[in-house]
């Protein structure tokens, strides 16, 4: 299993890339319909990944932490399913029901929303404002699959808090750390690599 760390090519104060995905059902979901008042975390995922699953139960916890101030959170998968068809979308909704995930979890067939966001790896974690800007992009916490601790979401935690106070993000956050997206041949951003 190697490790790919997020580019953060969106920067803090950038705009929230819009998208328009479906969910496994089909329904589909806009940027608009699943930002929240106070913000949204968008996060970029994956059913096999270890590090997804490693964070996938802590997820859930922190959307329904949140939910009630205004937070919402959304998951999209972007990886080649014809490469990995344990990532299909007939999948997706059998992995956000076992991780007790109550928001959307869309799939980017054409990775386009991946590129739009710069994200390398599964999980990448980018957090907005309520006017959509980006306010964090960065590691859940410092726990890793194979390290033996149990997530926590400190760091997530702690920028989320800080949103919701009005402070300042940190300047410097971890970067995400997990898998690379597994992008269609041919199809690999001008970042990966």
């Amino acid at each position: 299993m190697s490790e790919t760390l997020s580019t953060f090519s969106l920067k803090p104060g950038d705009g929230a890339p819009d998208f328009n995905l479906p969910a496994p059902d089909g329904t589909m979901h806009s940027l608009g319909e699943v930002a929240g008042s106070a913000g949204l975390l968008v996060v970029f995922a994956c059913n096999h990944c270890p590090y997804v699953i490693h964070l996938a139960e802590i997820l859930g916890d922190i959307e329904r932490d949140y939910r009630d101030q205004g937070l919402k959170v959304v998951a999209i998968s972007s990886n080649d399913i014809e490469k990995y068809p344990q990532d299909a979308p007939e999948l997706m909704e059998k992995f956000a029901a076992e991780s007790r995930w109550d928001f959307p979890y869309l799939y980017d067939a054409t990775q386009e929303v991946a590129k739009a966001y710069g994200a390398a790896c599964t999980p990448d974690f980018f957090l907005f404002d309520k006017e959509r800007r980006l306010f964090y992009a960065g590691q859940m916490d410092d726990t890793r699959p194979r390290s033996g601790q149990k997530p926590d979401g400190s760091d997530l935690k702690s920028a989320i808090e800080s949103m919701l106070a009005g402070k300042q993000a940190i300047s410097h956050p971890r970067p995400s750390s997990g898998c690379n997206i597994k992008w269609i041949p041919g199809n690999e951003p001008s970042y990966f690599g």
